[in-house]
C-alpha cells in the first residue's frame, strides 16, 4: 500500500477510534484490553486493505464494529475456557471529543460498574448481543453475523441478557409499584408538573432516544414535561418484558417509552425509541 494511501487509511480509522474503544470496553470491561481489540481491529483493516488492492470498504463504521466485535467476543470466550475472574480494573470509558448519540447513551449510562457487575454473569454471546443492540444500537442483522446466529437468535440473545440485566438492577421493585409509578410519571409529564416529575426520577436519572442523551432529574423532567401526545393514545405496555409506556396514532405503535428503576421505585433509566425500524425489532404487550 502506497504511503498516501496509508495516511489516508489511518485518518478513516482513526475517526472512528474513540467508539470503537467505547465498545470494545463495555465489551470486555478493562480499557487495557480494550486497546488491544482496536489495535487487532486496525491490523485486519490494513491487511484487508492490502489484499483488496485498494478497494474501499463502503461501510467503514459498520465493518470495523463487527471486527471489534468478532475479536471481544472471541477474547470473552478465551476468558472463560480459562476460567478467569472478572476483571477488576474497570473504569468509566472516557469520553471523546466528538462523540455520537450511541456513544454518549453509553458514557451517560448511570448504571456504572454495578452494571459491569451483571455483565459478567451472561454467556459472551449475551453479553455482546446486549452491548453493541442496547447499548450502540447495532441492528440484530448486524449483531447476527458476529455470532454467527439468525437475527433472530441474536435478538434473543439480547432480549435473555436485557431480562437478566433488569432483574439484577431492580430486584425489590414489583411490578405493581412499577407501573404506578409509570402512570405518576405520564400523568406529570401530560400536566407540565415538573415537581411531580421530580418526585418519580431518580437524581441521576438518563433519558435516552436517538436524537441523543439526556442525564439528570432536572433536565430530563424538563424534556418529559414537553412530551408531545397531542392526538395519541398513551397505553401501558411491557417492552421486552419491562414496564413501559407505548404512544399509539391511529392505532399504530410509533413510539415506547421503557423504564428501569433503583431501589425503592424510582425511575433510573427511560429509553425512548420513536424509530419505526427499532420498534418493529421490540417486544411490545399493550396491557
Amino acid at each position: 500500500m502506497a504511503t498516501d494511501d496509508a495516511e489516508f487509511l489511518a485518518e478513516r480509522f482513526e475517526a472512528h477510534h474513540s467508539r470503537l474503544h467505547a465498545v470494545a470496553h463495555r465489551m470486555l470491561g478493562s480499557a487495557i484490553e480494550a486497546d488491544d481489540a482496536v489495535q487487532e481491529a486496525w491490523v485486519r483493516l490494513s491487511r484487508s486493505e492490502s489484499e483488496s488492492a485498494g478497494r474501499e470498504i463502503d461501510n467503514m463504521a459498520g465493518w470495523l464494529t463487527t471486527v471489534v466485535g468478532r475479536v471481544c467476543l472471541d477474547m470473552l470466550r478465551s476468558r472463560r475456557s480459562r476460567a478467569e475472574e472478572p476483571l477488576d480494573d474497570w473504569a468509566p470509558a472516557p469520553s471523546c471529543e466528538d462523540p455520537d448519540p450511541a456513544q454518549d447513551a453509553l458514557l451517560a449510562d448511570s448504571l456504572g460498574v454495578a452494571l459491569l457487575v451483571v455483565l459478567d454473569t451472561l454467556t459472551p454471546g449475551e453479553r455482546l448481543a446486549f452491548v453493541l443492540h442496547d447499548l450502540f444500537g447495532v441492528r440484530h442483522e448486524q449483531v447476527a453475523s458476529i455470532v454467527d446466529r439468525t437475527p433472530e437468535a441474536a435478538r434473543q440473545l439480547a432480549g435473555r441478557a436485557r431480562r437478566r440485566v433488569r432483574g439484577a438492577q431492580e430486584p425489590d421493585v414489583d411490578p405493581a409499584r412499577r407501573r404506578k409509578v409509570v402512570g405518576a410519571f405520564l400523568s406529570a409529564a401530560r400536566d407540565g408538573d415538573l415537581v411531580k416529575l421530580l418526585a418519580v426520577l431518580d437524581p441521576d436519572v438518563v433519558a435516552r432516544s436517538e436524537a441523543g442523551v439526556v442525564a439528570g432529574a432536572t433536565a430530563v423532567a424538563a424534556v418529559a414535561s414537553g412530551f408531545a401526545f397531542v392526538g395519541a393514545v398513551v397505553r401501558p405496555a411491557l417492552i421486552d418484558g419491562a414496564t413501559g409506556l407505548a404512544v399509539l396514532f391511529e392505532g399504530r405503535v410509533e413510539r415506547t417509552l421503557g423504564f428501569a428503576f433503583v431501589r425503592g421505585g424510582r425511575i433510573a433509566v427511560i429509553d425512548v425509541v420513536a424509530d419505526l425500524d427499532r420498534i418493529s425489532e421490540l417486544e411490545v404487550e399493550l396491557l
